[in-house]
C-alpha cells in the first residue's frame, strides 16, 4: 500500500480567488492556468496498519502537529472513505522550490498527494475524478492534475450538492461539478515563465483566509467575480491562436483585478512588497520598448513573468537588473501529475 507521484505547480493566467463553499473548496468562479514544468513536488504515501496516526514529513522536516498535518489527514480521510480502509499513512513530500511563498506549492502538493494516496489505497481514478478529489485539498490543485493550459470549471451545483453528486454517482452524471480540463497540451505553445522570488518566507495571510476575508468584506468582490468568465473566454481564444499580446492583456488585467479586490478587503490584504511593485513597472516599460513580456502575481509577493521562448534571455536580464530579486526560477509548459519511482 505504497505509491509515489510527481506533480507541477500551475500559474493562473485568469485568477482563482473566492469560494462559494469553503468546506468543499468550490470556487466562486472558474480560472485558466498553465502547468509549469521545471518545478515539482514529489510525494510518497504508504498506508501502514501499525501507525496510530498519520505522519507527515515536509521538505525533510517532520511535522508532528499543526494545520499542515491536519489538512493532509483530512484529505487522506477522503481517500480512506472511498477505498474502504482505515490504516493511517506515512506521507513524505518534497518541493524543489520555496514552500508557502506564493508559488503554488499547495497546487502541486495536493495533486501529487491525490494521485499517490489513491494508488497506494488501491484506487484507480480517472483524471477528472483525481481533479475533483485534488480540489478538496486545494482549489488550484484541481488544475495541476493536467498538463499544459487548463481551464477550471466553477460548477453549477449549490454548496455541498456538488461533492455529494461526485461522491455518490458516476462522473458522467456529475459532469457539471467543479473540475479542471485541459484545453491545450504543453507542446501547443512554448512560452517561458520566469519567476522572480522577492521573499523566501511564507506569506502572512494564507490563500483561503485571504479569499474568505475578501468575499466577506471587499466592496469589489462581486465585480471581480463578474469579470472572470469573460476573461476566461478571452484567454482561451488567445491560447488557441497563440496570440501573445491578447494573452498579456487579459492576464495582467485579471491579476490586477484580483489583487484590487483583496486590497479592498477589511483589513486590506496586500501581498506585494516594494520589489513586486518595481517589477510591475519594469515589465510594463520593457513591453512598451518592444520586449514581448507580461506579468502575473498570485497570493504572494513573487512575480511571474511570461515571454516567448526566444525572449527568455532578455527577460532574465530584466529581472536580474531589478534590485530586491533574490532568485530567478525558470519554467516551461509542463505535463500533468504522474506516478514516479520511490524517491526516498
Amino acid at each position: 500500500m505504497k505509491a509515489s507521484a510527481l506533480a507541477h505547480p500551475n500559474i493562473a493566467l485568469v485568477k482563482y480567488w473566492g469560494k462559494r463553499d469553503v468546506a468543499y473548496n468550490l470556487p466562486g468562479a472558474g480560472s485558466l492556468s498553465l502547468t509549469l514544468g521545471g518545478l515539482a513536488t514529489r510525494t510518497c504515501v504508504e498506508f501502514d496498519a501499525a501507525l496510530d496516526q498519520d505522519r507527515l514529513q515536509l521538505d525533510k522536516e517532520d511535522v508532528a502537529r499543526g494545520d499542515k498535518l491536519e489538512r493532509v489527514s483530512q484529505f487522506l480521510d477522503l481517500v480512506r472513505a472511498r477505498a474502504g480502509i482505515t490504516a493511517r499513512a506515512r506521507v513524505i513530500t518534497e518541493n524543489d522550490f520555496p514552500t508557502g511563498a506564493g508559488l503554488a506549492s499547495s497546487a502541486s502538493g495536493f495533486a501529487a498527494l491525490a494521485l499517490a494516496a489513491t494508488k497506494a489505497a488501491g484506487l484507480d481514478l480517472s483524471p477528472r475524478e483525481l481533479s475533483i478529489l485534488a480540489r478538496r485539498g486545494s482549489g488550484s490543485a484541481a488544475r495541476s492534475i493536467f498538463g499544459g493550459f487548463v481551464e477550471m470549471n466553477d460548477g453549477i451545483f449549490p454548496f455541498s450538492e456538488d461533492a455529494k453528486r461526485v461522491e455518490t454517482k458516476s462522473l458522467e452524471e456529475a459532469s457539471q461539478a467543479a473540475f479542471a480540463r485541459p484545453i491545450a497540451p504543453a507542446s501547443h505553445w512554448d512560452l517561458r515563465c520566469l519567476i522572480a522570488v522577492t521573499s523566501a518566507g511564507e506569506k502572512d495571510v494564507g490563500s483561503t483566509e485571504g479569499m474568505v476575508r475578501t468575499q466577506k468584506t471587499s466592496p469589489y468582490y462581486r465585480q471581480w467575480i463578474a469579470s472572470v468568465a469573460p476573461d476566461i473566454e478571452r484567454a482561451a481564444h488567445a491560447v488557441q491562436a497563440r496570440d501573445f499580446a491578447a494573452l498579456a492583456a487579459v492576464a495582467e488585467a485579471s491579476c490586477l483585478r484580483m489583487h484590487a479586490s483583496a486590497i479592498g478587503a477589511e483589513p486590506g490584504i496586500l501581498y506585494w512588497n516594494a520589489t513586486t511593485v518595481e517589477l510591475i513597472h519594469a515589465v510594463r516599460q520593457a513591453r512598451a520598448g518592444g520586449l514581448p513580456v507580461f506579468f502575473t502575481i498570485d497570493a504572494g509577493p513573487q512575480v511571474k513573468v511570461f515571454c516567448p521562448a526566444d525572449a527568455r534571455d532578455a527577460c532574465h536580464a530584466l529581472l536580474a537588473a531589478t534590485a530586491g530579486v533574490r532568485q530567478i526560477l525558470q519554467a516551461h509548459p509542463g505535463e500533468g501529475a504522474r506516478l514516479c519511482e520511490d524517491f526516498r
